[in-house]
């Protein structure tokens, strides 16, 4: 990473908020925070993989990274998810993709969570109007925690994209929109872009963070590594057998704003943020911090 560094400059987060950095007046508290989130790029940014890579997904998958795409691998990511304040569970994370292009403004969450096999027979029965309810209820269960932190709470407004699940690849997607609670309904929104590899023990979670007024286009890099992550033989969906492996306890359905979400803190991860590549620039600079 310090050598992709040197050749095309850092990380810069801004993120969406008041548009101004710190002043010398502000709060020792939000001062704090973000001196964390600029310390926890520049980890980052040291510890990292650029593109085009082949890279190993813990004991379960490879990932082919593609050229302009920047891979954060778990310790580093997790400082990072955390100093923008989202709830990380640790045993499930594996690292963030970002895109390091120029117009690129994407954040992508790796996680796997190794629960046993999921079956996917109810997908073709699911309601997305109860589905969202789900959801909106898991969020109202985050917020407890974001509240208690000092960050804003946020809500689910709808769906950007209803539940879509692809029997023979065993991949889900599905995307929702959200907002600072009591926003003004005519602010940018952000997204969670949720995307889903089904194997044999568990499944990976790639969330793509992003807008409203962005997501047309950046959902395309989150159905890219979708599309590039591989299970190892032995790991894959149809490697399962019924007479010795482990079956989940919930199904699809609950991969969707259900069980699994709000047992796992799945919903935790919901972003407000701008990243920006600066090819001139020698250190992170963080302005004022809005996380979702």
């Amino acid at each position: 990473m310090r050598k992709f560094v040197a050749a095309v400059g850092v990380i810069l987060l801004a993120i969406l908020g008041t548009q101004s950095c710190f002043s010398q007046g502000a709060p020792s508290s939000e001062a704090a925070r973000k001196a964390e989130l600029a310390a926890a790029w520049q980890a980052a940014s040291n510890a990292g993989t650029a593109g085009p890579a082949d890279l190993p997904l813990i004991d379960q998958a490879t990932l082919k990274l593609p050229a302009g795409d920047f891979f954060v691998p778990k310790a580093e990511g997790m400082r990072v998810m955390r100093a923008l304040g989202n709830t990380v569970h640790n045993p499930n994370f594996v690292g963030l993709v970002l895109g390091t292009r120029q117009n690129d403004r994407w954040l992508v969450v790796i996680t796997y969570i190794k629960e046993g096999y999921i079956k996917d027979d109810a997908a073709k029965d699911w309601n997305p109007d109860d589905l969202l309810k789900n959801l909106k209820e898991g969020v109202d269960e985050s917020n407890k925690d974001r509240a208690a932190r000092g960050f804003p709470e946020m809500e689910v407004i709808g769906w950007i994209e209803s539940p879509n699940y692809d029997a023979a690849s065993h991949r889900l997607v599905w995307s929702v929109l959200g907002k600072d609670k009591g926003a003004a309904d005519d602010v940018r929104k952000d997204v969670n872009y949720n995307t889903y590899a089904l194997g044999r023990e568990g499944y990976f979670s790639l969330n793509l963070l992003s807008d409203s007024t962005r997501i047309a286009t950046d959902k395309s890099a989150a159905h890219e590594l979708l599309a590039n992550l591989t299970y190892q033989s032995g790991k894959r969906y149809e490697d399962f057998s019924a007479s010795t492996d482990r079956i989940a306890e919930y199904g699809l359905l609950a991969l969707v704003g259900g069980v699994a979400a709000k047992k796992l803190g799945l919903l935790a991860v919901l972003l407000a943020f701008v990243l920006k590549f600066a090819k001139s620039s020698s250190s992170v600079r963080p302005c004022s911090a809005k996380a979702w």
